[in-house]
């Protein structure tokens, strides 16, 4: 059995995924879809750059990481299931979501976590490195505007419920906030019109990104919508705190406590993620992947 999944030529999570699997499943995998047998679309909108008589004449499987309602375009969606044979989702809240478009198999599996890149570290020393203050530091890496535009939020990554949350929460504490990844305009602006100081690492490393994790008091998820997000398990591996919105991985692998609801204040429960998420460290993250594969 061989393998070609997609590049999806980013800097970012999926890009990353890409290499960690060429990485570790050399003699599965191939760079070349005609020599493959099952074709793996990780970036699932990038389905149209793989020559469609390939993907006719293969096994496809299909990513779908989430779907944000108000962008679900349907026809795309019917176009592209003619040429899927399985779909792959990372939580149960997507399967959910595009069971009613298709009768093709869904197979759910949280990508693999990576313990060489994230793991814990001592806090004071990742705060003097990247000169941080000693204050309560509240951490977000993701991205929270929509394309070239820097004014509009990315809704369904809850910039606008980070932002509410970190200003209630400001007037009890005198807190500081993190910021990592691309275009973070609209919490900057928010943040500058609450008075809260922020501190802003556009495109770390991986190395520096730990750091980061390493150096925060707590991480917070807002989003409505998530196929993870991968930070979930990256805190989980670094022992960082974190607390989430009730999406993605959230349920699978952090403790109900540390899930954000109108009832509860959320903890974090750092050991309880921990312990989750070990399970789909590398190499143990990929045996459910090839399982998928062997069942086509």
């Amino acid at each position: 059995m061989k393998v070609y999944l997609n590049n999806p030529s980013d800097d970012w999570i999926c890009g990353r995924l890409y290499q960690e699997w060429h990485d570790y499943n050399p003699q599965i995998s191939t760079k070349n879809p005609s020599k493959a047998d099952i074709i793996w679309v990780i970036s699932g909108w990038q389905w149209k750059d793989i020559d469609y008589n390939i993907l006719k004449s293969k096994k496809v499987i299909l990513t779908v990481h989430h779907i944000v309602p108000n962008k679900f375009d349907l026809n795309e969606f019917k176009a592209r299931d003619v040429i899927v044979d399985r779909y792959h989702v990372p939580c149960e809240h997507t399967k959910q979501q595009i069971l009613p478009y298709t009768d093709k198999p869904i197979s759910v599996s949280p990508f693999w976590g990576n313990d060489k890149l994230w793991y814990p570290l001592e806090q004071s020393e990742c705060r003097k490195e990247l000169q941080l203050p000693n204050k309560m530091l509240i951490g977000s890496f993701q991205r929270d505007t929509e394309g070239s535009n820097l004014k509009s939020p990315k809704l369904e990554k809850g910039p606008d419920i980070f932002c509410d949350i970190v200003e209630q929460w400001n007037q009890e504490n005198n807190l500081e906030v993190v910021l990592a990844g691309w275009r973070r305009q609209y919490i900057i602006n928010r943040l500058d019109k609450a008075g809260i100081k922020y501190h802003y690492f556009e495109l770390p490393n991986m190395s520096i990104l730990n750091k980061l994790y390493n150096s925060l008091d707590l991480y917070l998820v807002a989003s409505r919508y998530e196929g993870g997000p991968q930070a979930i398990i990256e805190c989980a591996l670094s022992k960082t705190p974190i607390i989430s919105t009730n999406v993605g991985l959230a349920p699978k692998i952090l403790s109900p406590e540390s899930i954000i609801n109108n009832n509860t204040t959320p903890q974090p429960n750092v050991k309880y993620a921990y312990n989750k998420a070990i399970k789909y460290n590398i190499p143990e993250g990929f045996k459910s992947f090839i399982k998928i594969f062997h069942e086509n």
